[in-house]
């Protein structure tokens, strides 16, 4: 179910600002993104992991609230990020 680390990597690689970018709100909005959508399809066979299903909410709501301070601090590259990831438009 965890992303492996070539994924990971793919994913900093695609998203990352600068040479050593780890941590910039784009890569946690994008490895976020990869853990729900694996979680979201696990849950559609595993309808009552209960479990899952918590933790699965607490990464939607640190995605949101990612999203909202990306959002507040350069809208560009807000708009790209969702674009990428082809993700909703928080409010």
């Amino acid at each position: 179910m965890a992303l492996t680390s070539a994924a990971k990597a793919q994913i900093v690689k695609t998203f990352k600002q600068s040479k050593d970018d780890t941590g910039s709100p784009e890569v946690q909005i994008a490895l976020l993104t990869a853990r729900i959508n694996t979680l979201t399809e696990h849950l559609k066979i595993h309808k009552h992991d209960f479990h899952t299903r918590f933790g699965l909410t607490n990464m939607v709501s640190q995605r949101r609230k990612l999203m909202r301070y990306l959002k507040s601090k350069d809208s560009q590259r807000y708009q790209h990020v969702i674009k990428e990831l082809d993700i909703r438009d928080v409010k």
